[in-house]
C-alpha cells in the first residue's frame, strides 16, 4: 500500500492511502473505502480493516457532505459523524477524510497533543472549513504552531471550473485570483487547490505546511493508477488520508 510522501511528525501518525492493495472489483478496484459509491459493503469493510491494520490506528470516518460541520471523535460513538472535519486528543484514534479529488489536509499541534482534518473540496473550502477547523480546537491549541500536511487532490492542470468558483474565492481575498488561470474559453479557469488552501492557512498565521505543491504528481485526475478520481471516472472509489496520536 505505497503511499505519497509523508512527513515524520513525533507523537503524530500519518498515513495516505492510494487505490491499490484492497479487495474491491473494478470499477472500485482495489481499495476502495468510501461505502456510499455503490460498492459491495463487505469489500469496502474488509478493505477499512486492512488500512487499520497496516497504519496501526483506527481511522475514523465521517459523512462528508462538502459543509464547514467540525466534530471531536475522542467520544467513540457507533454513529458515523455527518461533518467535514474533526479533531482528536485520544491516541490511536485518527482523524479520517475520504477523497477522490478534493484536497485532504491533516494539522497536529504537538504542544497541546491535538490532531484535526479536513475535507477541502472547493466548497468547503471557500466556505471556511479550515477556519472552522482551528476555530474549533483553538481553546486547546490556539490558532500557531501548527503543522499542516496537504494530501493529493485534482490539481491545476485538471481543475476546470466556472466563474462563480473564482467569484467564491475572490470575493473575499483579492490575492486568491493568482490560483486561477484562465483557459481562454470565456469564463473558464483552472483552479489551484493547494493553493488557495496555502493562501488560507497563511492568512490564519500557520506557515508550517508541507504535502501538495500542486505539482503533477500529486494530482488524482492525472495519475490513475495511484489514485481515485470522481472527475475522471465518474464512478469511483475513495481513498483516504488521516492522522492520529500516537
Amino acid at each position: 500500500m505505497p503511499s505519497p510522501e509523508l512527513p515524520h511528525w513525533p507523537g503524530a501518525r500519518l498515513f495516505c492511502s492510494t487505490r491499490n492493495g484492497g479487495v474491491s472489483c473494478a470499477p472500485y478496484d482495489s481499495l476502495n473505502l468510501g461505502d456510499h459509491v455503490g460498492d459491495d459493503p463487505q469489500a469496502v469493510s474488509a478493505n477499512r480493516q486492512l488500512l487499520a491494520q497496516t497504519w496501526g490506528v483506527q481511522p475514523v470516518f465521517m459523512q462528508q457532505v462538502h459543509g464547514t460541520a467540525v466534530v471531536c471523535i475522542d467520544g467513540g460513538s457507533s454513529s458515523v459523524p455527518c461533518a467535514d472535519a474533526c479533531w482528536s486528543t485520544q491516541p490511536g484514534q485518527a482523524c479520517t477524510i475520504m477523497v477522490a479529488d478534493c484536497l485532504p489536509v491533516l494539522f497536529y499541534q504537538p504542544a497541546a497533543r491535538v490532531v484535526a482534518a479536513a475535507h477541502a473540496g472547493w466548497r468547503g473550502l471557500a466556505a471556511g472549513v479550515l477556519e472552522h477547523t482551528l476555530h474549533a480546537v483553538a481553546p486547546l491549541a490556539g490558532r500557531t504552531y501548527w503543522r499542516v500536511w496537504l494530501g493529493p487532490c485534482i490539481g491545476p492542470q485538471a481543475f476546470e471550473v466556472g466563474e462563480e468558483v473564482r467569484a467564491a474565492f475572490v470575493a473575499t481575498d483579492v490575492t486568491a485570483s493568482s490560483a486561477f488561470e484562465a483557459t481562454g474559453q470565456a469564463g473558464k479557469y483552472l483552479a489551484d487547490l493547494p493553493a488557495l488552501a496555502r493562501l488560507r492557512l497563511q492568512r490564519l498565521g500557520l506557515s508550517q505546511i508541507q504535502g501538495n505543491d500542486s505539482s503533477p504528481s500529486w494530482c488524482t485526475f492525472s495519475n490513475p493508477q495511484l489514485y481515485f478520481s470522481h472527475r475522471r471516472d465518474r464512478r469511483s472509489g475513495r481513498f483516504a488520508a488521516g492522522i492520529a496520536l500516537v
